[in-house]
């Protein structure tokens, strides 16, 4: 009698196929991070929208011999200054050397950039660097004054300045001239006295008139008169009053922006005075020479800390540290009221409270800053209209709260991403690349794609004509290459740059079916030099599969190198296909790197192919 046999099926292949990458996910366990990301992605950026590619390098273009402290640079010249311990640099001159040694800002006005240290307000002019405090407008406090007092108030005392000028409407008789100060220094007072002619003749102490500076009061020899044009004051007294405290408000400030009335950037708000934690004050109109007295603003709670700014449509948002209860983000609004400038509080917003006073810039038009739960954004709610602070790096989050000294990042936007320095390493935010993380949420809950990025040992990063930049504590200035086709762009100082691409676990259809992987293909981006080994991880430990070096290039000509000579002239995507075993698991993961010398590596797609088969035992 004829038995019939029944063949069991082969258990069906199963394909995993990853087209896009949308950067690194170190917050989840790689085991629940989505097959897009990466839980160990490093030196890895985005190429275009979806695709990632190995970073570009640097280069050190300058050296100085202390750390550097700030980049500063005018409109329209063909270099920066730098600001290297306590000397400003242009090229290898120095400008200035007393200056702080800690981080500095600048801020452009007319031709003049004005510097903040947190020592002195520094002016620089294109070829010298002075203190503001040497060129501060002098302001006229009085108009229309009698000699025993009175007039009309005119301008508030400027906090850089111990002078002031008063101006007196002359009589026939009076000789004694009272100024609404006593206690004058001991500078020399200067009178200037109005002539029929309509010029200023100038009068000398000791000669002219004497002066009682302890109650403020000018003695003339003989009387100056009426004054010759009727209406007109004819007599003008400079004078100078040192004010202890007045000027170091200014120039001990660290931290600063643009803002002015109806949103206009033509006055300069400055705040990181360490004795005055929550006060901020604003300069004259266009003429950060000249911090009126009266020109300031108490921000919230005395013990919670003014961080830094932004600038949210005509508002400008101070952020405040997590010390302030409940609301960190003061809004104001500039106008005019009676014809002079006034910034009032008209909201304060919720969220964390800033850390790192360097960590502020824009992305996407949001405002970005660091705090201890992550780098937030201001956003508008798309409901209610209301605005609030929302976190914007969960994805970073994993290894950037891990991090010591969150309040010495530093941060730059360059070419659609936000880059964060600390401790040797950047966190990167990519703005082409927003995620929307609950679909069912406003739009304003997106995360963004991030990238790390290691060797980055920035005491402060910059951007200048396209190029980015970043200084060193040891007194190294380096710039980033910016070919992404040159060979040469691909190294860190001469050093290889190790570029990891690594995948989730893959758990299969079914977490608790055994898994055997039997192949897999990648398409890499190709180039006259470049190469990809690969590994596999099973039950926790990792090993070699291959390393591929001749499919991934190509010849030209134009670039001829013999020891890598090959004929291959496809410039296209290059498939790298191979044979893998990695039998009998609930789950694996797979891993690209390129750590060669002056070598690019794109990641365009990857592939797995594997079966799902019986029970896992462990």
């Amino acid at each position: 009698m004829a038995v019939n046999f029944s063949v069991p099926s082969s258990p069906a292949r199963s394909i995993v196929q990853i087209n896009q990458f949308l950067g690194v996910d170190y917050t989840n366990s790689p085991a629940n991070v989505d097959i897009e990301k990466s839980p160990n992605g490093q030196n890895m950026i985005r190429d275009v929208p979806g695709k990632v590619r190995k970073c570009m390098g640097y280069h050190t273009i300058q050296s100085y011999d202390a750390q550097i402290n700030g980049c500063h640079y005018r409109r329209g010249d063909s270099g920066f200054i730098v600001h290297a311990g306590t000397k400003i640099y242009k090229g290898s001159t120095v400008l200035y050397s007393a200056a702080n040694n800690e981080r500095s800002r600048s801020w452009q006005f007319g031709d003049k950039l004005y510097i903040a240290d947190g020592k002195k307000l520094l002016i620089y002019n294109g070829s010298t660097v002075v203190t503001a405090e040497s060129t501060a407008y002098v302001p006229t406090v009085t108009i229309a004054k009698a000699p025993a007092g009175g007039g009309t108030q005119y301008e508030a005392l400027n906090l850089l300045s111990a002078a002031f000028e008063e101006l007196f409407a002359g009589t026939a008789n009076d000789t004694a001239y009272h100024l609404s100060f006593g206690g004058l220094d001991s500078t020399t007072v200067v009178i200037k006295k109005l002539n029929s002619s309509g010029s200023w003749s100038t009068l000398t102490e000791g000669t002219h008139f004497s002066v009682d500076r302890t109650n403020g009061i000018v003695n003339f020899n003989s009387a100056p008169g009426v004054s010759p044009v009727t209406g007109e004051d004819n007599i003008r007294i400079r004078a100078y009053r040192t004010v202890s405290g007045y000027a170091d408000r200014i120039n001990k400030c660290t931290i600063g922006i643009l803002y002015g009335v109806s949103g206009a950037s033509d006055r300069l708000f400055l705040s990181g005075n360490p004795n005055y934690i929550n006060y901020d004050w604003y300069s004259q109109y266009n003429d950060p020479t000249y911090f009126p007295d009266t020109g300031y603003s108490v921000l919230g709670s005395g013990s919670s800390a003014i961080v830094g700014y932004s600038i949210i449509n005509d508002r400008l948002a101070a952020h405040k540290d997590d010390m302030e209860l409940d609301r960190n983000i003061i809004l104001r609004v500039g106008e005019l009221v009676d014809d002079e400038p006034a910034f009032k509080i008209v909201n304060t917003l919720q969220g964390a409270g800033a850390v790192a006073k360097w960590s502020f810039g824009y992305l996407a038009t949001e405002p970005l800053f660091l705090t201890k739960l992550g780098i937030y954004a201001v956003t508008p709610q798309d409901v209610t209209g209301e605005r609030y602070s929302q976190n914007r790096s969960f994805f970073l989050n994993g290894k950037l709260l891990e991090e010591n000294n969150l309040q010495d990042a530093y941060a730059c936007t360059y070419k659609d991403m936000y880059w964060l320095c600390l401790n040797g390493v950047a966190y990167i935010l990519d703005g082409l690349q927003p995620l929307q993380t609950d679909k069912s949420m406003p739009y304003a809950t997106r995360q963004y794609a991030g990238f790390y990025r290691t060797n980055i040992p920035a005491r402060i990063i910059w951007t200048y004509d396209g190029k980015l930049y970043f200084g060193t504590a040891d007194g190294k200035i380096k710039e980033f290459y910016q070919d992404p086709v040159s060979l040469t762009s691909y190294n860190d100082d001469g050093e290889p740059i190790k570029a990891i691409w690594e995948t989730p676990d893959f758990c299969g259809k079914s977490f608790y079916k055994n898994k055997t992987f039997r192949y897999m293909a990648i398409r890499l981006a190709t180039a006259l030099k470049t190469s990809v080994k690969m590994y596999a991880r099973k039950k926790g430990i990792w090993s070699f599969v291959k390393e591929e070096k001749d499919k991934t290039r190509y010849f030209s000509f134009a670039y001829v190198i013999f020891s890598l000579l090959t004929f291959r002239t496809n410039m296209s995507p290059a498939t790298v296909p191979t044979k893998i075993k990695v039998k009998k698991v609930d789950s694996a993961r797979f891993r690209f790197e390129n750590d060669e010398l002056n070598e690019p590596f794109g990641l365009y797609d990857i592939a797995f192919e594997y079966i799902e088969n019986g029970y896992y035992k462990g």
